[in-house]
C-alpha cells in the first residue's frame, strides 16, 4: 500500500468513526425533537466524548473550542467535551525518527547532543520531546503528527455536519461565522513557522510583564511541521494545585494570567485564543510559563474600542451605548430586545472589572463559569429569533470564558477592576495600530485574513 493510499485509508477510517458518532447521536436527538421520543442527552454526550477522546488531532481541539462557546452545543455536550484532554497515544520511536529525518534531514540526530525517545506530552496536532543542543541548551521539540492538513479538513467537515444538525434544532446562536473563524485559525495552527513568529511576537509584547515566561524558538531547528523552542521548567497546573499553594501564590499566578492575555489585547489588539490548561505551566518560582502560540487572533483597533465601549455601557447602565458597542463588534440587525438579552452576558463578564474591590471572578454557588447566565441568555436569544455572532467575537469570548474557568479553579481573589484599568487607561486607537504594525513586522507574523 502506498503512502497516499495509507493516508486515504486512515482518513476514511477516521471519518467512519466520527461520522458514526455524530450521525448516530444527531439521529437520536432528532427523534426527540421531531417525534417526541425521549432520549438521554447526557449519555449521548458521553458517547461522543468516548469517540473523540481516542482520536489524535484537531477534532479534540475543535471539541475543546466548542465547549467554551456558550451554547454552541447542548449543555450536556459542552460539559463532557470540556473534560477532554489532548492526551492521545504518542508516535513510537521508529515513526518519530522518520518524521524528524523528513524535517531536518537524514543526519538529524547529529544536530542534537541528546533527544528523548519517549514523548513528554501528546497534544492535538503534535507531540513534544525533550532534547539538548550541541551547545548544551535544553529545548522542547514539537513534532507534528503525519498528514495533519488532510485530517484537519476531514474533521472540519464533521464539525460542520454536527453544527448544522444542532442549528436545525436550535437557532439561538447562528454558527456560520463561528465555523469560518474556527476553520481559519485551525489551518493557521498547522504552520509551525507561523507559531514560531507568534512566539517572538509574544516575547516582545510581554517583555516587561512580571511573572510571565515565553520560550524562544530556535530557527535552525524549526520547519513548517517542527518547532524547537527553549526549555522551560515547570509544573502542570494540576500538579501545582496538588501542592496546596497559598492564596497569595494563587493570586499571583492569576494576575500573571490576566496580564498575559489582556495586555496584548488592549495594547496591541492581539489575543491568545486558546486558554487551555495544557498550554501553560507554573514555573518553580510560581510564575506563568506560556507554552503554545498556535491560536492567535489579530483585531482591528475599532473592535478593541468596541470592547471598551461595552464596558462603559455596562458600568453606566447605558442601553444606547451598549447597542452601539454591539454594532462595532459586528452584531448586525439585532433588536432592542436582543440587546437587553446580550447585556445579561455582558454584565456577567464585565462585573468583576467594574467593582473596585477584591473578589473572586464569579460569586455565587455555580461550579461552572458562566453556565447559568449562558443558559438564560440562550433562552432569550432563542425566544427573539437568534443572533449571528461575528467572527471577531469568537476567540475573544472563548478567552474570557476559558480564563474565567481557570481563575475559578485557582480560587483567585483579586481587584480585577484595578488590573483592568492598569491595562486600558492609556488606550488610544491610533497608538494601538502603530504598536500592532510594528510588533507584527518585527516578529515576522503575517497579518491574518
Amino acid at each position: 500500500m502506498t503512502a497516499r493510499e495509507t493516508s486515504m485509508f486512515g482518513e476514511v477510517r477516521r471519518l467512519a468513526r466520527t461520522s458514526g458518532a455524530v450521525g448516530g447521536i444527531a439521529a437520536r436527538i432528532a427523534g426527540e425533537k421531531v417525534f417526541g421520543i425521549k432520549t438521554d442527552q447526557a449519555k449521548h454526550a458521553e458517547d461522543l466524548k468516548s469517540v473523540l477522546g481516542g482520536l489524535k488531532g484537531p477534532m479534540m481541539k475543535v471539541a475543546q473550542f466548542l465547549s467554551t462557546v456558550p451554547d454552541a452545543l447542548p449543555p450536556e455536550y459542552a460539559a463532557q467535551l470540556a473534560e477532554l484532554q489532548a492526551n492521545a497515544p504518542p508516535m513510537g520511536w521508529p515513526f518519530v525518527r522518520r518524521r524528524m529525518a523528513g524535517e531536518l534531514g537524514p543526519g538529524w540526530e547529529t544536530k542534537f547532543k541528546s533527544f528523548s525517545r519517549e514523548a513528554l506530552a501528546a497534544a492535538s496536532l503534535g507531540q513534544v520531546h525533550h532534547a539538548t543542543l550541541p551547545d548544551g541548551r535544553e529545548v522542547a521539540v514539537k513534532l507534528q503528527y503525519p498528514d495533519m492538513p488532510n485530517i484537519v479538513e476531514a474533521d472540519l467537515r464533521q464539525v460542520k455536519l454536527a453544527m448544522a444538525v444542532y442549528k436545525r434544532m436550535d437557532n439561538a446562536i447562528i454558527q456560520d461565522e463561528i465555523y469560518v473563524e474556527l476553520s481559519e485559525r485551525l489551518r493557521e495552527e498547522l504552520d509551525y513557522t507561523r507559531e514560531a513568529a507568534q512566539m517572538r511576537l509574544y516575547a516582545a509584547m510581554l517583555r516587561d510583564v512580571p511573572d510571565v515566561n515565553v520560550p524562544a524558538p530556535i530557527p535552525d531547528y524549526t520547519t513548517k511541521r517542527l518547532i524547537t523552542m527553549s526549555w522551560l521548567n515547570g509544573y502542570s497546573f494540576k500538579a501545582w494545585l496538588e501542592q496546596n499553594p497559598s492564596q497569595e501564590q494563587r493570586n499571583r499566578l492569576a494576575a500573571a494570567l490576566f496580564r498575559a492575555w489582556y495586555i496584548p489585547f488592549y495594547r496591541y489588539g492581539i489575543i491568545h485564543g486558546d486558554p487551555h490548561l495544557g498550554n501553560y505551566q507554573v514555573s518553580e518560582s510560581g510564575a506563568l510559563n506560556l507554552l503554545d502560540y498556535g491560536s492567535i487572533r489579530v483585531f482591528e483597533s475599532k473592535f478593541v474600542a468596541g470592547v471598551l465601549e461595552l464596558h462603559a455601557a455596562v458600568r453606566d447602565n447605558d442601553f444606547s451605548r451598549a447597542a452601539h458597542a454591539y454594532d462595532i463588534w459586528g452584531f448586525k440587525g439585532i433588536t432592542g430586545e436582543q440587546v437587553h438579552v446580550l447585556n445579561d452576558w455582558a454584565r456577567f463578564l464585565y462585573e468583576p472589572l467594574i467593582q473596585d474591590r477584591i473578589r473572586p471572578i464569579q460569586e455565587g454557588n455555580s461550579t461552572e463559569f458562566g453556565r447559568e447566565v449562558a443558559q438564560k441568555v440562550h433562552a432569550g436569544l432563542k425566544r427573539t429569533g437568534g443572533v449571528r455572532p461575528p467572527r471577531e467575537f469568537v476567540l475573544m469570548d472563548r478567552s474570557a470564558i476559558g480564563l474565567g474557568g481557570v481563575f475559578m479553579r485557582l480560587g483567585a481573589e483579586l481587584n480585577w477592576a484595578k488590573l483592568f484599568h492598569e491595562t486600558v487607561d492609556d488606550f488610544n486607537e491610533a497608538a494601538l495600530m502603530a504598536r500592532q504594525e510594528d510588533a507584527l513586522q518585527a516578529a515576522g507574523v503575517p497579518r491574518p485574513r
